[in-house]
């Protein structure tokens, strides 16, 4: 019983070989709490004792099987909602990209980086994390391509979340790393949840040229006629899908030149 467990005083320790500077102590320690922390009870109650940015440590810097329980454990802890803030604080947005970037994108460890990410694109605070790590937004682009339905879903959840919510400079920045013919890849053969989604998402940056244009007229004092504003959007948003093809095609000759990378593997 993981209740009876953490009651008998077992998370003091744990947390102390978390901090060990044995590398074999602090992995059987994580693969404790992967365990403990799938009990919603245990959920709160681990975060307390510190436990978070350990873990988030363990994503940085522990072995392979080290980072994929860490991973499993802090996307149990993620499901108490209080404990996202403490994720977020701990600062886990470049860890998980580097993981996204190492591993194969259709693997159920892509899955729950994801799936993490796009809960913690909740926070506006998450998503500028997104936005500003190297790759980030790639990262989440090449998921839509290459990723299982369920880290297609949840990629796009967290790149609508940034449209919703955010101003023209995110749109524009997922616009440019190429994410149009992923999106309508997913309005065809996506779920109906999926496809909804992206359809939103297509929207949403079909919209942020006219829109964007009108930002920066009114920033910068600048009158254009109602001709002259249509044929300046539809120009930029011409420009923006075919930077958005030729990018698509340079990432998919750049993954056939690599190869697929090595998947992480996840402990049952």
């Amino acid at each position: 019983n993981k209740m009876a467990i953490v009651d008998a005083g077992a998370l003091e320790p744990i947390i102390g070989f978390l901090k060990s500077e044995s590398s074999n102590l602090r992995e059987y320690a994580t693969a404790a709490l992967l365990t403990l922390s799938a009990s919603t009870t245990t959920k709160p109650i681990i975060a307390a004792y510190g436990a978070i940015p350990l873990l988030v440590q363990m994503l940085q810097s522990g072995s392979q099987q080290a980072k994929s329980d860490a991973l499993m454990a802090l996307c149990n802890l993620s499901t108490y909602p209080d404990n996202l803030h403490k994720i977020l604080s701990s600062k886990p947005i470049p860890p998980l990209i580097s993981m996204l970037k190492a591993i194969k994108k259709s693997s159920k460890a892509a899955e729950k980086c994801s799936g993490l990410l796009e809960s913690l694109s909740e926070f506006e605070e998450g998503r500028m994390a997104i936005m500003e790590e190297e790759g980030g937004l790639l990262t989440m682009v090449e998921l839509i391509e290459d990723g299982s339905f369920r880290s297609r879903e949840s990629s796009v959840g967290a790149l609508l979340k940034m449209c919703e919510r955010d101003g023209c400079g995110f749109r524009e920045a997922i616009l440019n790393e190429g994410v149009i013919p992923g999106l309508l890849q997913m309005t065809v053969l996506g779920k109906p949840r999926s496809q909804r989604k992206a359809r939103l998402l297509l929207g949403w940056l079909r919209n942020s040229t006219a829109e964007c244009l009108k930002e920066e007229e009114s920033y910068v004092g600048c009158q254009f006629s109602k001709e002259e504003e249509s044929d300046k959007a539809r120009k930029m948003l011409a420009e923006m899908v075919q930077v958005s093809m030729e990018q698509s095609l340079r990432h998919l000759q750049l993954r056939a030149l690599v190869g697929p990378p090595s998947e992480l593997h996840l402990a049952n």
